[in-house]
Parts: structure tokens; sequence; C-alpha cells
């Protein structure tokens, strides 16, 4: 390991930087100057003074040959430049352009290697030299953020400590006392913009600390305060900022003014004069095919007769008369790019005086679109392959409605249930779909232009899904009536399904696993009710909030709260029907359900990340299921989502003990429906090197069911000893992040068991040195794509 420290290698009188120290930060957050320095240690193992980027550098760097590079390089310049003067003189020659083509990517593809070495120093980084220059700007740029947050007085120094080869670095700080705003004048001859900025909330506060960063907020907010109240043509570059110091107060007097245009003598309020509103024809063959129309004081213009002007004015929030409104302009815009018509929506303004006409110029999508995918599948079991197709008809009622048809094609290597093999799951469904731009029922002439802002789609949906394994084959046919809609920035999101109607049908089913059905019978677990023909129907609904743009995983902190209700065959309670039993041959099923799933995303600087879950369920049968749920509606624990210690839907519930195997270890062949979930997940994300990422995490929870239950002793929720069994699991991962796929790793051990006896279930010191991996089955890996929450 002493051939690949980092240290070696290192030229004399150079140092490899170990550390940066802080020193002296009392009001200033340290995350927020650390980014400010600008050479940051490499990451390595201390101990072993061992760094795998460096290594991985150092590995590429042995196979790389700059002056090699150089010259391939200039040899392909050469080349493309003849190329493209041998295309100047037959510029439609296919072969010239397919070799030009070739060439720039050549090109393109040596300048970066040049630039930045070949894949393997790219992946990985140079071991970091200290430069006490980079030293110095790193003193500047932490004094000029102090200064812009208030620290005017701060002083800052450093010092540097050597030691074999090893460089410390100690950014000293002395902050002093920060400058408070006394007051704020503002200057404008415009009486309506200082009555328009006096009546709103401003980013700066009298008595706060000075912050260079609140001014520019300030200003942004000021021009986008303006523009959405008429003045069409201001701009920040009107705003002007003035600071005045008082040194022995320690205070600033901030004198806001606006400037007068250098066009006119005043910032002026422009209206809205006309609205056209035209689609362009996809191409010349069109251009004399002109339908012209008028509805809302909007002027249409379309190509063909094959347009609603209803659904097009019900997404535009302009009105004639109105003043100029930039955020209405560009909700407009974005509501009408959620029709999924148009390949794009410009909008623009001509002046006339302080009359604006709006200009808003589309051009149709493709009609028709047909999408192919083929692919492996990565699901909590084995990967499969797949196959999958979708087309879609735009416009299809000329309303804005689209057709969708859609067809996947699966297999997948599934555990048996009756044996401890890997057999394969054929999947095949197919669906078509029509989405409506509007609420379709109920219906009443202003609801297009009421709620329009808010994206309504309305989906009718039919579909067939058939599933085949070895111990059964399963179909079901799908009806649903679903509206969606979204709050602005699709901040909120809401689902409504008015109808979900499934009938399902089992028409096979081997002897093996009708055995276990029926064995689960006999002791009082009615599981095989649910595949007897039946159908299921429900009305549910479901909301989702993103606070700060969830799942844009930056440097922003974010949150997500799912909620999600649904009552399932409601409608049975107005008929007199029978309910399960042992005579049933054709089953019914009534129930409530409930989930909550909050998630939030903590960013500690660049590279380190704090995330974690808390998910809730809870689902309830009643009436005619005589206490048994439809198969799909039970909760189900573990897997790489859920609890990752265990194997998907293995978990539970509460401490059920499974069956053990002839080698005395747990049976987790079966999957474990349940009625009830509680889980969290907490996870600590860093950055490596390069695309690779470490995860560490600790993962929480169970399921149980409401109410006793003969054949899983143990399984029913009791507040007196729920928390006794929550289980726990911990583990590493490894992921490689490449912003557009994300491909995850994840080993989970099992902690605390709550299927072994009290005072049993803490097993994670089962892991030594001759079994890392703890005893079989203790420890799981997990596969997948994306991020777990």
């Amino acid at each position: 390991m002493a051939a690949c420290s980092i240290t070696k290698n290192v030229p004399e009188g150079k140092y490899v930087l170990f550390e940066n120290n802080l020193e002296g930060l009392d009001k200033v957050n340290e995350e927020d100057i650390s980014p400010l320095i600008k050479q940051e240690p490499n990451t390595f193992i201390p101990l072993l003074n061992y760094s795998l980027g460096v290594n991985i550098y150092r590995f590429g760097e042995a196979f790389y040959d700059s002056a090699e590079v150089a010259e391939k390089l200039q040899e392909k310049r050469e080349e493309l430049r003849e190329v493209s003067t041998q295309r100047g003189e037959d510029s439609d020659n296919r072969k010239l352009i397919k070799k030009q083509d070739k060439l720039e990517s050549k090109v393109n593809s040596l300048e970066k290697k040049a630039e930045f070495g070949n894949f393997l120093m790219r992946t990985g980084n140079p071991a970091t030299i200290l430069d006490s220059s980079q030293t110095k700007i790193s003193v500047t740029e932490i004094d000029n953020y102090l200064y812009n947050k208030g620290f005017m007085d701060a002083n800052v120094g450093f010092e540097v400590e050597t030691k074999k080869k090893k460089a410390f670095v100690t950014y000293k700080i002395d902050e002093k006392q920060p400058y408070l705003i006394d007051s704020i004048y503002i200057r404008t001859e415009n009486q309506e913009i200082l009555k328009l900025i006096k009546s709103s909330e401003s980013e700066l506060k009298v008595k706060e600390n000075y912050d260079q960063d609140k001014i520019v907020a300030e200003r942004n907010r000021l021009e986008e305060l303006l523009k959405n109240n008429g003045f069409f043509m201001f701009s920040k570059s009107f705003i002007e900022y003035n600071v005045f110091q008082d040194t022995s107060k320690k205070t600033v007097v901030i004198e806001e003014l606006i400037r007068k245009p250098t066009f006119t003598d005043i910032h002026e309020v422009y209206t809205i004069d006309s609205i056209y509103f035209r689609v362009n024809p996809p191409s010349n063959e069109f251009i004399d095919q002109k339908i012209t129309a008028e509805y809302r004081d909007i002027d249409f213009s379309f190509y063909r007769d094959r347009y609603s002007e209803k659904i097009f004015s019900s997404r535009v929030f302009l009105n004639t008369g109105d003043r100029y409104n930039r955020l209405e302009v560009l909700e407009s815009q974005r509501q009408l790019s959620n029709l999924d018509l148009f390949r794009f929506v410009n909008i623009s303004f001509d002046t006339v005086g302080t009359s604006l006409t709006a200009k808003i110029i589309t051009q149709p999508n493709q009609k028709y679109q047909l999408t192919n995918q083929l692919g492996l599948s990565i699901t909590e079991q084995l990967p499969g392959p797949f196959f999958s197709a979708s087309l879609r008809n735009r416009n299809f009622f000329r309303a804005g409605e689209i057709l969708e048809f859609n067809f996947r094609a699966g297999l997948e290597g599934v555990a048996s249930a009756t044996d401890q093999g890997v057999y394969q799951s054929r999947e095949l469904g197919t669906s078509a779909s029509i989405i409506f731009p509007r609420f379709l029922i109920p219906f009443f002439p202003t609801s297009l232009e009421k709620y329009g802002r808010y994206n309504p789609n309305t989906r009718t949906l039919i579909g067939f899904n058939y599933t085949n394994r070895p111990e059964y084959t399963r179909s079901g046919l799908n009806a649903l009536l679903s509206y969606t809609w979204a709050t602005r920035n699709n901040r909120q999101q809401f689902t409504f399904n008015l109808m979900d109607l499934n009938y399902i049908r089992t028409p096979s089913i081997t002897p093996d696993f009708l055995d276990v059905l029926t064995n689960l019978a006999n002791q009082g677990n009615n599981l095989i009710w649910s595949f007897l023909p039946s159908i299921v129907s429900s009305v549910s609904g479901q909301t989702i909030i993103n606070f700060n743009r969830y799942g844009e995983f930056d440097s922003n902190r974010s949150s997500l709260l799912k909620l999600f209700a649904e009552s399932g065959g409601t409608t049975l309670n107005l008929i007199d029907a029978v309910s399960n039993n042992e005579a049933t041959d054709f089953a019914r099923f009534q129930w409530l359900k409930f989930q909550a799933d909050f998630r939030r995303y903590f960013p500690i600087d660049k590279k380190q990340t704090v995330a974690y879950r808390l998910n809730f369920g809870i689902a309830k049968p009643y009436g005619l299921s005589s206490g048994i749920l439809p198969y799909e509606k039970y909760f189900f624990a573990g897997g790489g989502t859920s609890i990752r210690a265990w194997q998907a839907r293995r978990l539970g519930p509460g401490s059920y003990t499974p069956p053990l195997t002839e080698e005395g270890y747990f049976d987790y062949r079966f999957e474990q429906p349940a009625e009830m979930i509680l889980e969290s997940m907490l996870e600590y994300r860093r950055n490596l090197v390069g695309y690779f990422d470490m995860a560490l995490f600790i993962d929480a929870g169970n399921s149980w069911n409401i109410g006793y239950e003969p054949s899983r002793p143990g399984s029913d929720f009791r507040y007196d000893r729920f928390y006794k069994e929550i289980a726990v699991g911990t583990g590493i991962g490894l992921r490689m992040d490449f912003d557009f796929l994300i491909i995850r790793l994840d080993m989970a051990t099992k902690a605390i068991d709550p299927a072994r006896p009290e005072g049993e279930r803490w097993i994670l010191d089962n892991l030594s040195f001759k079994r890392p991996l703890g005893e079989k089955g203790q420890t799981v890996f997990n596969f997948g794509i994306g991020y777990p929450f």
C-alpha cells in the first residue's frame, strides 16, 4: 500500500495538500466559506495514506503520451481543413459530409484528451499539490465574501505547516463586528413605482446585517414586481444602489435609486391592445389553407379547420385592456406547451406608444409519434429483457385530445414460491387511452377558462394485463377514469381516480401452489380468495407536494410529501351482495387505504448530502371482504427501495418467524403481505471521485396486520410491543452518477431482526473477519437504477 501512497513521487520542495482548516469563525457558517478555498485535498484513507482517485489518475497517466496526442490532434485538424476545402467546392457530396462529421468528432475527442487526459485520468484526479498563489486567491475570496456579508472590517490570513511531503493550511479569520442596515431610502420621481415598492415586502430589512446577496435579490424582485404591473420596458439596469458606511456606529444607509429611461421622460405602463394566436403550417404546401376565427378577443389563424380556439384560449392568460404581466406571459407559454401539441410556443410583443400587440406563434408537433424501447428491466427481482412500444395520435378529436396505445412485453427471473430455484416470469400488457386537456365530467361552460391555468387533464383508459408464472397464470382487464391537475410550477400535483375498475381472473394454478394456499386457508388465512375471479373497483386520490424542486438534487434543501387515500368496493354498499365465504366462487372486496410518504434532502456541501424518508401506510378490509384485501392492495416491506437488508417483500409482518430451511436458516421464499407499514431510511451520500459516489445508510421499519392472524403468529400490531419489532438494517452503497443515469449497488446487513426471540434480535455481531457477511442470508445486495428515495 505504501507504493500507492498519495505522496509518492512528489518533487522536492513540493507538498501534497492534506487538510484545510478554518479558525476564528463565529457568526459566519463554515459551510459557506469552505467552497471559496480554491484547492481541495484529495479524498483519501487517513491511516493508509491512500487515495482511490489519485491512483486511478496515475494508472491512466502511465498509458498517456501527451506528445503523441498532440501529434494526432494536429494531423486530424489538417485532414479536417482539407475536407472542409473540398466541401466548399462540392457542398452536397455525401461522402465528404460524412467524412467531415467523423473528423470533427475525432478532433473534439482529441482536444478533450489533450486538455484533460485519457478516460482514466478524467475519471480520477491528480494529487493536489500546494500552490501558494491559489492560497492567496482563497484569502482574497474569503475576505470579499465577508465584506459582502457585512463584515467590512474583517481580517483574513493563513499559515502553512508542512510535514513529510504533506501540507496543512490554516485560514485565520477575524470577523470583527458586522455592519447593520440603519435605514433604506427610495428615490424615484414616478409615484406609481414608489407606491408599488412601498406596498410590497422588501428583501432588505432595517436592523439586519448588510448582505450584498440581498441587494441582488431585491434588484431582481423589483424588476419582477414592475414587469408584472405593466412596466414592460423596465429592467433592473435602471435600479442603482448606493451604500454609505458609518464606521463609528458600524451601520450602513442604503439608497435605492430608480433612474429615468433615456428614451422617454418617465417609466410608462403598457397595456395589451390585441392578441394574435397563429399555428404555422408544418410546410409550405399548407400555406393557402388558412382558417381564421375569433374567440375571447383573440384572433386565431390556423392552417385547416382542425383546432379548437376554446381549448387554446383557456391556456392564454392575457386579456385585451389588461396591463402587461410577465408572469402571465410565462404561464401562458408553459400551459400551451403542456398540451403537447406544439413543437415550440413563442410569445412576442409589438409596441405602438404604450399599447402592446401580443403575438403567439406556434408550430404543430408531429401528428403521429411511435416510440419503441428495448432494454433490461431492473426491479426488486432478477433483471430481464423487455420491449415496449407507444403510439400517440395528437389532436385526435380536434380539441387537443391525445389518443395513446401502449404495449409492453417482458421476461423476468423470479424466485419460485414452491422451491428454491429461479424461473422465468412472462408479462404482457396493452392499453388504449384518451387524454382530454380539460375536466370531462362534470362539464360546464366556464370550466375551461376557470381551470386552464392548472393544466387539467382527464384520462380514460382500458387495458389488459397477462402474467404467466409457473405457479399460476393471471390476467386482468382494467378501466380507468382519472383527473390530474397541478398548481403553478408543479409545486402541488393532484390525481383523482373517479373510477378504477379491474376484472381479474386466475385461470390456472399448479397443484403445488394450490396446496400452499389451501394450507394457509386451513390455518385461517384466506389468501386463496385473492385468486378467485373478482371485480375490484375503487375511488382514490393522491396529492404530491414538492418543496423546492425535490428530485433535482443540487445545492438546495428540498422535500416531498405524498398523500394517498383510497376507498375500494364502495359501490357494493348500494347492493345486496353476499360476503366471501368457503362457497365463494366470485370474490368481492371492500377496503379503505391511506398512505403518507415524506422525503427530505439536506446538502452539507457540494460533495456531501444527507437524505431521509418516512413512510406510513394502513389498509383495512371491511364488509363483504371478510377480512381479505385484493393481493395488489397489501403492503410489503423489504427490498431496494424499502428496508434493504431484507429481500424484496419478505420482511415481517411484526415478529412473525418464517419457517426454517433444512440448513436451519429462515426460508424467505414467500412474500409477506401486510395491512400496515412503517419504515424510515437515513442515508449519507458523498462523492468519491469522478462519477463514483458512496453512501452509508440505516433503514428501520416493519409491516403488521391489523388484528390477529393464526397462520402468522406475532404478525398483529400491538401498541405494547410494536416498537420491539422494528427491524434495522445498515450498509454501504456504491453509485455511478452520469447525471442522466444513476446506477446503484447497495450492500445491506441485518442489524436487528424482529423474527428472532426477544433478547436475540441484535445480530450485527455475527459479522467477523471469518464471516464478513454474517450468517447465510444476513447480507443482501440490491442493484437498481436511480436513488432509492
